[in-house]
């Protein structure tokens, strides 16, 4: 029999907050952005993000120019720092939960977020997820830029993402269980086998009166693995 995938979604599914927020703001508080608007600037973007309505690339552009000059090893303890200081305490019991039961069966976990990689790999690495997709951004002279490598992990991107994960695994699994709260993500809601809604935006919860898929009240309410049918 083989073993279904559980993905997860990061930002408002895994924690209660929003990684790309979380890292703007970090940035502007340790004196990385300068750009006194450059948090009111992020949240307007963020906000175009909750409607599905974000232009991708034009965001990246904005919101990788504090770091033009930072050497990409020195990215990366960054991140850990905001994941460990900031994000972690965010995480919701029930995710954590979840994570640590499907460990203990031997089932396999990733997240996939529209989040940038390093951001994703840094929080995947805290809560022992170890497989983890993010937006993966091209690196010259060892430093990030704002052009996204490959095929970003975002909208209908999420699902060519995780196909080509799927098909160069040595190992089959079975059913993809996907969880997530925002709209951006339909087309893998659509593609996965069984989808879970967790505090939902209002987008996505119209689609869930049609389609049925569980709606769960982290932060709110107990949830179990046994409530998931595992």
């Amino acid at each position: 029999m083989t073993q279904p995938i559980y993905v997860f979604d990061l930002d408002d599914t895994l924690i209660n907050g929003d990684c790309a927020m979380i890292w703007s703001e970090f940035l502007a508080d340790n004196g990385i952005a300068t750009d006194p608007d450059f948090v009111a600037n992020d949240r307007a973007l963020m906000s175009q993000y909750a409607n599905g309505t974000l232009d991708m690339a034009q965001y990246l552009e904005f919101v990788m120019v504090p770091l033009k000059d930072v050497p990409v090893a020195q990215v990366h303890q960054l991140a850990k720092r905001c994941v460990q200081e900031r994000v972690l305490p965010k995480l919701y019991p029930e995710a954590q939960r979840l994570i640590e039961n499907l460990h203990r069966d031997n089932i396999a976990t990733l997240i996939i977020s529209a989040s940038v990689d390093f951001i994703v790999q840094a929080v995947a690495q805290e809560i022992g997820i170890s497989q983890a997709m993010g937006i993966e951004l091209k690196v010259v002279n060892q430093r990030y830029t704002h052009e996204i490598q490959g095929i970003p992990s975002f909208r209908e991107g999420k699902v060519a993402r995780i196909k080509e994960w799927l098909a160069n695994r040595p190992e089959h699994h079975g059913e993809v269980h996907f969880f997530t709260d925002s709209i951006n993500d339909l087309p893998l809601c659509e593609y996965a086998d069984q989808t879970y809604l967790v505090n939902p935006c209002q987008q996505l919860t119209e689609h869930a009166r049609r389609t049925q898929w569980p709606i769960l009240n982290w932060g709110n309410k107990e949830m179990t693995l046994a409530s998931l049918g595992h």
